[in-house]
């Protein structure tokens, strides 16, 4: 495989989650790195964040580990146990099954990337901290529950 052109590589924005909590994930894209160099077994993204955005809403993972390398600029790292400025070349990892809810938040001036490597699994289930919501990805499909397993129709 040649190196990869970042240049080519689709930027990603949006969110998949459901409104309200989609909006609220403007000024974030990330760049699929992985996917680009055709990696199967675990996921590279380059997350990016304006001033003012947030990486995702509070989450930990079943299933999956995850960590998070910042590259560029400082970001807040909030967790159950408080807030934590990172900055380029700091790093944190998340263990699958500990039930410490995470985000990133760019409280600067200036745009924070950070690199995230997560593992793949066939199926993950991603809960989320602050809000009654539950992410299933099974088969590359994703659906939202509350936490008490009934089907998602919106905040309450």
């Amino acid at each position: 495989m040649a190196k990869l052109d970042l240049s080519k590589v689709p930027v990603k924005t949006g969110s998949m989650y459901p409104s309200p909590y989609a909006e609220m994930m403007a000024g974030r894209s990330s760049l699929r790195l992985g996917d680009a160099g055709g990696l199967t077994q675990f996921g590279v993204n380059l997350v990016i964040l304006q001033p003012g955005a947030v990486s995702s809403l509070r989450h930990w993972h079943l299933v999956e580990d995850e960590f998070v390398m910042v590259t560029e600029g400082a970001c807040v790292l909030v967790q159950d146990a408080g807030e934590t400025v990172m900055v380029a070349g700091d790093c944190v990892a998340f263990p699958a099954n500990v039930p410490d809810g995470h985000q990133f938040i760019n409280r600067s001036g200036a745009v924070a990337r950070f690199l995230v490597v997560g593992s793949k699994s066939k199926r993950e289930v991603a809960t989320y901290s602050d809000v009654d919501l539950v992410l299933t990805v099974e088969g590359g499909q994703a659906s939202f529950a509350y936490k008490d397993g009934s089907a998602w129709e919106g905040p309450r």
